[in-house]
């Protein structure tokens, strides 16, 4: 791919749902050097929306044609439902296509660990869709954990919590293994890569996995305690029950905590229309800012704007210049991996260490 910096990679999105509609597609146009080539839905509606939102992108109602011309592409991105994650991503490696999966990267740790060492085989680059890497509140904890303001951090919190009490219809709340719905591998996947992120390798997982809701085939409240290898504890909630919402996140040392409510805007932002580089991208009001400090001795520290369109800038320049990809897939075959522990702790209601890689 290096050297090719005359012209816009060219991108071929595989799923206009919501993750190819919210997310990938407006990220994919604002990013300098990237260009949204085509988009693979067969839904009528769907279709109509992509005219509608990118009227320069090419619609293809069959992703096998996309195969037999894999030189009109630069880049895939799977955003299918997680059923089709992996064939579709073998599909653009044996192409010799540059792949970007949503998260979750499979259903399971095998899979994943396949996919992986099959791309790496080949030399093909391959990426996983952790944007949540790049929420403000997370950039904020993350950079004061690393300037040494807390001390010794000894407990992380993060919850993504909702209050829905309704089942919706749709994959991700179909008990079939292969679709891999339900709040661990949908919410746990962003928890958990965020936790391993800020703190490092997971010794041991426990967790409580729940279906609260009448007629729900899949775990809709969850708990995940991570322990890890340097000690601390993360613990981690994710539901779609919840009536009374706590921090988003909280970080606790032996100097000092951070703490924040409410959720990053740029998803919100996205659904809405918004792009980034529009002025005040990212960004929460001062009211919104996180408090840091002991209790009696509190302050708001200005969150950092979050940045999802750093994932795509950074897949494009890792395609011209040979650099890295900006999330390695390693860490998402290692986030499977404890989704699965997670389940089988909640089933034995024990402690699991984490096995060597």
């Amino acid at each position: 791919m290096a050297g090719k910096t005359q012209t816009p990679l060219r991108v071929g999105l595989l799923g206009y749902g919501l993750a190819g509609r919210v997310f990938h597609a407006p990220l994919i146009a604002a990013t300098p050097g990237l260009r949204l080539h085509a988009v693979v839905t067969r839904d009528p509606e769907r279709r109509q929306q992509v005219r509608r939102d990118h009227p320069d992108a090419r619609l293809v109602d069959d992703v096998d044609l996309l195969w037999r011309s894999p030189e009109a592409l630069d880049l895939i991105v799977v955003a299918t439902p997680n059923r089709l994650h992996v064939p579709m991503a073998r599909a653009a490696v044996a192409a010799g296509l540059a792949v970007v999966v949503d998260k979750p990267l499979a259903a399971t740790a095998a899979e994943s660990r396949d996919l992986v060492a099959e791309a790496a085989r080949l030399g093909v680059p391959l990426t996983v869709f952790q944007n949540r890497r790049w929420d403000g509140d997370f950039l904020t904890a993350r950079r004061l954990v690393e300037e040494g303001t807390l001390g010794q951090v000894t407990r992380f919190e993060s919850r993504f919590e909702r209050w829905r009490p309704a089942i919706k219809p749709g994959w991700r709340e179909s008990a079939t293994p292969d679709e891999a719905g339900g709040g661990l591998f949908d919410l746990g996947a962003h928890l958990i890569d965020q936790a391993v992120q800020l703190l490092g390798p997971v010794h041991s997982v426990y967790a409580e996995v729940d279906r609260r809701r009448p007629g729900a085939q899949v775990d809709d409240d969850a708990f995940v305690a991570l322990t890890h290898a340097a000690g601390v504890r993360s613990h981690l909630w994710m539901s779609a029950v919840t009536p009374q919402l706590g921090p988003r996140l909280r970080v606790l040392g032996d100097r000092a905590g951070y703490t924040t409510y409410g959720l990053d805007p740029q998803e919100e932002a996205l659904r809405d229309g918004g792009r980034p580089g529009t002025p005040g991208w990212g960004e929460v009001p001062p009211e919104r800012y996180g408090r840091l400090g002991v209790d009696g001795d509190l302050r708001p520290v200005p969150t950092e704007a979050g940045r999802y369109q750093s994932f795509y800038q950074q897949v494009a320049t890792a395609l011209r210049d040979g650099g890295p990809m900006p999330v390695n897939p390693r860490d998402a075959v290692d986030t499977v991996a404890l989704i699965e522990l997670a389940h089988r702790s909640a089933e034995e209601g024990a402690v699991l260490p984490v096995p060597p890689r």
